[in-house]
């Protein structure tokens, strides 16, 4: 078992806080250096949802983006520019918040029109499927749920759960979507609770 700190809200508040700074301090340079990008994964799910609901949005661990793998360059100079130290870990490109950082505290990088794993039933989209939310780029909420639908892991499954408990996903989608993300998005909406 590992060491436990006393319980603190304090350390609870300044993780979140971290991630918010993290995600900021990323967006602005790229931002500056003209890279396109869109922010993804939790983050992403969490600000669709508080558009909707502040009280149903789930805190994230750490900043994921979409990007061009044409750009790489681009982004890697931008960012350990910003001072994030890069590393390739498990096969994903990170930016840590430093050189001591852990593999959490970091910028995940996900290339635009790619496959994560080679099995998944689609690409990730292009960074142009996104909106403008003023300090940063956000997916756009089709881009994110073709995302959750293709990765379709546990926590893919649970930021999908939280689009569709605010009323963002639902049966009209199932229409709209290639028919393995459909059967999927089904599959979720049949099983609310897990």
């Amino acid at each position: 078992m590992p060491n436990l700190a006393p319980f603190s809200l304090e350390r609870a508040v300044s993780a979140v806080e971290r991630v918010r700074t993290r995600l900021l301090k990323a967006a602005a340079a790229l931002n500056s250096a003209g890279v396109p990008y869109a922010v993804a994964g939790g983050n992403a799910v969490a600000l669709w949802v508080s558009r909707v609901d502040e009280t149903a949005v789930r805190n994230t661990q750490d900043v994921d983006v979409l990007v061009r793998r044409a750009d790489f360059d681009r982004v890697r100079a931008a960012l350990e520019s910003a001072g994030f130290t890069y590393r390739h870990v498990a096969g994903i490109d990170a930016f840590l918040d430093s050189a001591t950082a852990k593999p959490r505290d970091a910028v995940r990088v996900v290339f635009a029109m790619e496959r994560v794993r080679p099995h998944e039933p689609a690409c990730n989209p292009d960074v142009t499927e996104s909106e403008d939310a003023g300090l940063y780029r956000v997916l756009s909420l089709a881009a994110l749920v073709q995302i959750k639908l293709t990765a379709f892991r546990d926590k893919d499954r649970v930021h999908l759960r939280d689009l569709i408990g605010v009323g963002l996903v639902d049966a009209g989608w199932l229409s709209r979507l290639p028919t393995p993300l459909a059967e999927r998005l089904r599959q979720l909406l049949e099983t609310p609770d897990g």
